[in-house]
C-alpha cells in the first residue's frame, strides 16, 4: 500500500535512527571500514526515501534497510575482488576480507557481536577524546552532525571535520574491525567507558550555554552503557559505569527549578528522584567490581539511599572518596572528598582540605573550587569572604545558569556582611 511522501520520510528517519548502529556495524564487518559502512548505510536510507512512498513501508523496515545496505556492501567487495584479480597488489590488500555471508545479517547474536566491534572502533585510543565522542554519537547514537554540534555548542563545520578526520585516521591506520583481546583489552575498554562517561557528564552538567542539563545527551549515554552491559556482561567496570549513570540520571528532574535554575542537592525534592532508575542502579552495582566507576557508583548509591538530605551517610562518602583518590589521584576528587569531610566533620575540617588545593594548577580555572570554598565560608559565618569566592566562581563558569546561581549567592552574602 502506498503512503504519502511525508509519512514515509518520517518512518524512514525514525527507523534509521533506531537501527543505524546495527546496520553500520553489520556492513562494517563486510567492508572493514566504518567510514565506507556509514556511506553505504546512508545509501540505503536514500533508497528507502525514494522507494517507500511508492511501494509502501515494508513489514520489517529495519531488515529492509539492513538488506539494502548489505547488498551494496557485497557489490562493493565484489568490485574490489574483480579489480584485485587484475591488479595483484590490490588483491593482496583484500586477502583479509572474508566472503560476505548474507545469512549472518539474520543472526541476532552476530549483529550484537558486530555492535561491540563498532563500539571499540569508534572509541579507539588512536583518536582524540573529542573525535571519539563525536564519532560515537554519529555511528552509535544516530545523531546528525548538526545535533552533535548543538549538543556540545560547537560549530557544525568543526564537528563535521572532526568526524571526517576520525574516519580517515582509522582507515589510514588500518584499525581492525574487531573486539580487542590480550594486553590492550583493558586500555580499550577504558577508552570506551571514558567516552560514554564524558557524553553523560556533558548532558548532566553542561560546560557552557544557557541550560544546566541536556537530558538528550544523558539518554544517549544511558542507552550506550545499557547496550554495553548486554554485550559485555562479565566486565565489572561496565556495570560500575552503568550503576553510576543510572543513579545520576535518577536525579535529573530535581536538579533544576522554574526557569531552569539549578537546585542544590540539599534543596532538591527527592520525591522527584526516579526510583526506577535508582533500582536499576542498585542492580547494576551488585554486578560491579571495585574499579573507579564502581566506587563512584557506590558514592552515588549513598545519596540515592538517603530519603532526606539530613540522612546522607557523609562519613561513608568521605571514605569512598579516599578510596577513589588511592586509585586515581586527582585534585577534583580531593575537592569532592573535602566536601564530604566538611559534611561529616564540620566546615573547618573541609576548609583546611580545600585551602590545601589552592595552588593546584589543574584547579586554577575550575569554578567549583571557589564555589565550594564560598559555601564553607558561608557556613562558618564569614559572609564577606564567601561573597568574594562566589563572585570568583561566577567569573570562571561558562554556564549561564550556574553563573546566575553563584551571583545570587554572592549577593545574599553581601547583604549578610552589611548586616542586611
Amino acid at each position: 500500500m502506498a503512503v504519502t511522501s511525508a509519512s514515509a520520510t518520517e518512518t524512514v528517519e525514525a527507523v534509521f535512527r533506531i537501527e543505524s548502529a546495527r546496520i553500520i556495524a553489520g556492513v562494517a564487518r563486510v567492508v572493514r571500514d566504518v567510514g565506507i559502512a556509514e556511506e553505504l548505510a546512508q545509501d540505503a536510507l536514500v533508497a528507502a526515501l525514494e522507494q517507500w512512498p511508492a511501494s509502501g513501508v515494508p513489514d520489517n523496515p529495519g531488515a529492509w534497510l539492513m538488506t539494502a545496505a548489505r547488498n551494496r556492501a557485497i557489490d562493493l567487495v565484489r568490485r574490489k575482488e574483480t579489480y584485485a584479480r587484475k591488479l595483484a597488489e590490490v588483491g593482496r590488500a583484500l586477502e583479509d576480507v572474508p566472503p560476505p555471508d548474507p545469512a549472518d545479517f539474520d543472526d541476532p547474536d552476530r549483529i550484537d557481536d558486530d555492535l561491540l566491534r563498532l563500539i571499540f572502533t569508534a572509541c579507539h585510543p588512536l583518536l582524540s577524546t573529542q573525535a571519539r565522542i563525536a564519532l560515537t554519537l554519529r555511528l552509535l547514537g544516530g545523531l546528525t552532525t548538526q545535533e552533535i554540534a548543538r549538543a556540545f555548542l560547537a560549530p557544525e563545520p568543526t564537528v563535521a571535520q572532526r568526524i571526517v578526520r576520525a574516519k580517515r585516521s582509522l582507515a589510514k591506520a588500518g584499525v581492525p574491525f574487531e573486539v580487542p583481546y590480550g594486553a590492550d583489552r583493558d586500555a580499550r575498554v577504558s577508552s570506551v567507558l571514558e567516552v560514554i562517561y564524558l557524553i553523560f557528564n556533558e548532558g548532566y552538567s553542561a560546560t557552557a550555554g544557557d541550560d544546566l542539563v541536556r537530558p538528550a545527551l544523558c539518554e544517549d549515554a544511558l542507552r550506550l552503557v545499557r547496550v554495553l552491559c548486554g554485550l559485555m556482561p562479565k566486565e565489572p567496570e561496565v556495570h560500575g559505569l552503568a550503576a553510576l549513570l543510572e543513579f545520576q540520571a535518577s536525579r535529573i528532574a530535581a536538579r533544576t527549578g522554574p526557569g531552569g535554575m539549578p537546585v542544590l542537592l540539599a534543596d532538591q525534592n527527592r520525591a522527584k528522584w526516579n526510583r526506577l532508575l535508582v533500582r536499576r542502579g542498585v542492580e547494576a552495582l551488585q554486578r560491579a567490581g571495585d574499579g573507579p566507576y564502581s566506587v563512584q557508583a557506590a558514592i552515588a548509591a549513598c545519596h540515592a539511599h538517603a530519603l532526606r538530605y539530613e540522612d546522607t551517610d557523609w562519613a561513608s562518602i568521605a571514605l569512598l572518596y579516599g578510596r577513589l583518590m588511592a586509585m586515581t589521584p586527582s585534585p577534583v576528587i580531593e575537592l569532592n572528598r573535602a566536601v564530604a569531610v566538611a559534611m561529616s566533620e564540620g566546615p573547618e575540617a573541609g576548609l583546611r582540605l580545600v585551602d590545601a588545593l589552592g595552588d593546584e594548577p589543574a584547579l586554577k580555572d575550575y569554578h567549583l573550587l571557589p564555589s565550594v570554598r564560598g559555601d564553607l565560608l558561608e557556613r562558618l559565618g564569614r559572609p564577606a569572604e564567601a561573597k568574594a569566592e562566589f563572585e570568583r566562581a561566577a567569573a570562571l563558569t561558562r554556564n549561564a545558569r550556574e553563573k546566575e546561581l553563584l551571583l545570587n549567592r554572592a549577593d545574599a552574602n553581601r547583604r549578610l556582611a552589611q548586616g542586611g
